[in-house]
């Protein structure tokens, strides 16, 4: 009978599962070798080794691809020949790990020996013993040693762990007796000192789980570290690499220790629980991360990946260091980070071949990578330029659940997830969150990996997401790697099963109470009264049952007949956004200057309105409907959650904003000059003048050189969010309630939001034209269609976004571009005078087949100038 597993049955599996790769590793090395050096022997027959006649010589990165080839056939290996001393015993230094140190000096009786024994006993490194071990080296042009130390330390957690520490500050009078005895001291002196502090320092070597607890040398007090400072010297580390790295010997050393390394730091982080033991465990992150090499192609194959998986391994509290750490890095070296995992995870898709059935989910490589991305990623959050506060608060009332629970707990039906909507556990750690940030290090579009967002198979990503299984990664976990069209993607197919969950709850209803069926959300709206109708229905519905805002959109207009299959209700959203921002009915205010609408804080309309306005929005992103509607961005940094500060001027109020910019930047006597006060004045929907007090009794308090930034801030405060406060939470109520549960805060940022509401600014007409579709007779290869595209690709970028407005009913293209439309053209009869139409709900174009290029031309241009309001069917 079997006897269940015990623990240590798992880890002798596990170490025995390393050796069997230390094996592996060290064949390929010694294909490696074999590739770029030779065995030695002038007569070697093996076409696979550079000793070998006609031997074409490859250069490193061919080598190391082409050995892990050799390897995965078992292709033959020679023995080196005895000619060939250097390399041979390189071949066994590589191997050191396997062989015992002895076969390596029966190899070299000669005077070497002297000097490899010297180092035996380096365990781990400082920046002075690498440069006087280099020292000793280049005087014998021998970097064996070195490279065997390197080696050694480098593929050792403790040693690794122990090294490159910051040192102790000394007291005045330590450092003046250091000073008067280092003058006396001669080399040797010198390195007998360090040698024997060396041996001081490191106890008997014991095993590591024993050792890496108790901290060997009593500098793992860790209680004096800021939370983003760790023990090891940084620009030291540095340093080090700049000097070694330009030796490709000992370049190969510092891969070859990662590969050794990576294993058993993910055993020992999986298994041993050693960052709670010692947190300068992750001193050994921070080391390899330096390495300037990291991206270069021989690390691809093996070490990077393997690094990535014990890195993905680190407790939370460990990654949240890392990221408080590298937040004081220069977007320079973030920028280097990024691409290392970036090009990992590129390389990985490229040389797989992903789809449903091999899921780019399961590539453990690009999983781990991912997840170390993430620490970069809120290390370039940290860094950026933050604004913690200036929270919007959260909504006094909670939006209502509907009432009807008792029926589908009788069913079993648990209404959704109670758990609101998710944050990053890294997030919550760090106490920030991405719409803190302002501008970050890097920007954040280098953190997409567009070949990832290729093979991504969304809906099953999407369910790995949902379940949260231990064992299925989502990469929605990870939004930042993702594009807006990826994301979109997902957010669909959470509004669709919602859309169905909601559905199947309307069914069991009918079947338990007999209640008649309404899968979707029906709005009957009559054409001239549409405000009205939609308002009134919608505004019931969120009192008796918001969940029902969660159902298909089903529009009909009244009189009418016509399937809703998108079509209607396109056009619904386009009369209700073109009624509600019409500058006469005053809800929302119109700036000639920045093309902007902006709350209107003087309005009459009831907050109802607002509601509306904002449960359209909300509708539009849960239909997948683009929206012609244009605010500043800091309407949706608000509906995210933070509210609109000086800065946001910049867009919302570019002229206001330049005079308080001056008002800042003013270097004479600010109240003798300028003589304002804390009481500023608005005009109301009349054009006359209301005075609003920033501060108490405003008017008697002048703004001076000192205060003129509390000045600031409050106009700005009382601009963007005092002034509107009734009609914004109004608004924002009413996005909410269709928008609560939906991950669409997790995943898109405001200005991805701004994309999925209104559309894309960038206009792609070459795509629009792969993608139109045509009808009534006419084809890609009609005359008058060629003329056609060859007449609108002339056009200029106004005009281009005139025809848009009139064939599509608004001027930006969807998220994923103008080829996502599926426009059609369709033939109108023949030669005519009458102007082309369009039927702008379902992107249709009516041509006349014009007689000449001149005529389609000048009755094209005419149709799209004078069409607002009229032409449009």
């Amino acid at each position: 009978s079997h006897h269940p597993e015990s623990p240590t049955d798992n880890i002798l599996c596990l170490t025995s599962e390393c050796r069997k790769r230390a094996a592996a590793k060290h064949l390929i090395e010694r294909y490696y070798h074999q590739l770029t050096e030779g065995c030695g022997n002038e007569s070697c027959s093996n076409s696979w080794c550079a000793s070998s006649v006609g031997f074409n010589r490859m250069d490193n990165n061919a080598a190391a691809v082409k050995a892990l080839e050799l390897y995965k056939v078992n292709a033959k290996l020679c023995d080196p020949h005895p000619s060939k001393k250097g390399t041979a015993s390189a071949y066994l230094e590589s191997n050191a790990h396997s062989n015992s140190a002895c076969s390596n000096r029966k190899l070299n009786h000669k005077d070497v020996n002297s000097v490899r024994d010297n180092f035996k006993d380096v365990n781990y490194l400082t920046e002075e013993k690498v440069y006087e071990i280099l020292e000793i080296c280049g005087e014998k042009e021998d970097y064996s040693p070195l490279i065997r130390v390197i080696g050694r330390v480098f593929s050792s957690a403790e040693g690794l762990v122990q090294s490159f520490r910051k040192s102790k500050p000394h007291t005045k009078e330590e450092l003046k007796s250091l000073q008067g005895k280092d003058e006396d001291k001669d080399e040797d002196e010198k390195e007998a000192a360090a040698c024997s502090a060396t041996a001081m320092e490191e106890d008997s070597p014991t095993s590591s789980s024993s050792r890496l607890g108790e901290g060997s040398s009593g500098e793992n007090d860790v209680q004096k570290l800021a939370p983003d400072e760790v023990s090891v010297d940084i620009e030291a580390v540095r340093r080090v690499y700049e000097r070694l790295l330009s030796n490709e010997k000992i370049e190969a050393a510092f891969l070859n220790a990662l590969v050794y390394l990576s294993p058993n730091v993910e055993c020992d982080l999986t298994y041993h629980n050693v960052y709670s033991r010692d947190p300068n465990y992750l001193n050994l992150f921070v080391i390899v991360m330096e390495n300037s090499n990291l991206h270069s192609p021989e690390y691809l194959e093996i070490a990077l990946p393997q690094f990535c998986k014990a890195m993905s391994k680190l407790p939370l509290a460990a990654q949240a260091k890392l990221a408080r750490l590298w937040a004081h890095y220069s977007a320079e070296q973030i920028r280097r980070m990024v691409e290392t995992f970036q090009q990992l995870i590129t390389y990985k898709v490229i040389s797989n071949e992903f789809n449903s059935r091999n899921l780019v989910n399961d590539d453990d490589a690009v999983v781990a990578a991912t997840k170390c991305l993430k620490i970069i990623y809120y290390a370039n959050v940290l860094g950026g330029d933050l604004d913690v506060e200036h929270n919007e608060e959260e909504d006094e009332e909670p939006i209502p659940e509907s009432s009807e629970l008792t029926l589908q707990e009788l069913l079993g039906e648990e209404r959704r997830n109670k758990k609101g909507p998710r944050v990053d556990p890294l997030e919550t750690e760090l106490g920030i969150r991405t719409n803190d940030c302002r501008r970050p290090l890097v920007p954040f579009e280098e953190f997409v990996n567009e070949p990832l967002n290729e093979v991504l198979e969304m809906d099953k990503d999407y369910t790995f997401f949902k379940v949260e299984t231990e064992n299925k990664f989502s990469f929605m976990t990870c939004p930042f790697i993702l594009n807006a069209v990826t994301k979109n993607l997902g957010l669909y197919y959470d509004n669709r099963i919602r859309m169905y969950s909601e559905r199947r709850i309307t069914v069991l209803y009918s079947l338990v109470q007999g209640q008649q069926l309404n899968p979707y959300l029906r709005l009957k709206v009559r054409r001239d009264h549409i405000i009205d109708d939609a308002l009134v229905r919608l505004e019931m519905i969120a009192m008796e049952n918001p969940a029902d805002l969660k159902k298909q959109l089903y529009v009909e207009f009244e009189g009418e007949q016509g399937v809703d299959e998108g079509g209607v209700s396109k056009e619904f959203f386009q009369l209700v956004v073109e009624e509600i921002f019409n500058p006469d009915i005053g809800m929302f205010t119109y700036d000639e200057g920045t093309k902007l609408f902006w709350f209107n804080p003087s309005s009459f309309e009831n907050e109802g309105q607002y509601t509306l306005i904002g449960i359209v929005l909300g509708l539009a992103i849960y239909n997948n409907c683009i929206l012609d509607v244009h605010f500043p961005m800091v309407v949706y940094r608000k509906l995210m959650g933070k509210k609109g500060t000086f800065r946001d001027l910049a867009d919302a109020n570019p002229v206001l904003y330049q005079s308080l910019k001056e008002l800042l930047e003013y270097e004479g006597n600010v109240e003798d000059d300028m003589m304002i006060t804390f009481q500023i004045s608005q005009t109301d929907l009349f054009g006359n003048p209301l005075m609003y007090d920033l501060r108490e009794n405003g008017d008697k308090i002048p703004v001076t050189n000192e205060n003129r930034k509390e000045f600031v801030a409050q106009y700005a405060d009382y601009m963007l969010n005092k002034s509107v406060e009734k009609q914004f939470k109004a608004f924002r109520r009413g996005f909410h309630m269709v928008t609560n549960e939906s991950p669409l805060k997790y995943l898109f940022r405001p200005e991805e939001i701004e994309l999925l509401i209104c559309g894309s600014r960038n206009l792609d007409f070459l795509a629009l034209e792969e993608t139109t579709e045509y009808d009534g007779g006419y084809n890609r290869d009609s005359r008058i269609i060629k003329e056609f595209w060859e007449t609108l690709h002339s056009f200029g970028e106004e005009q281009k976004r005139l025809f848009l407005q009139f064939t599509t009913g608004t001027d930006r293209a969807p998220v994923g571009g103008l080829g996502k439309l599926k426009m059609i053209i369709a033939k109108n009869g023949p030669d005519t005078d009458r102007l082309p139409t369009s039927h702008t709900c379902f992107n249709v174009l009516l041509l006349p087949e014009y007689s000449s290029k001149e005529k389609l031309r000048e009755r094209l241009l005419k149709a799209i100038t004078y069409a607002k309001g009229f032409g449009m069917l």
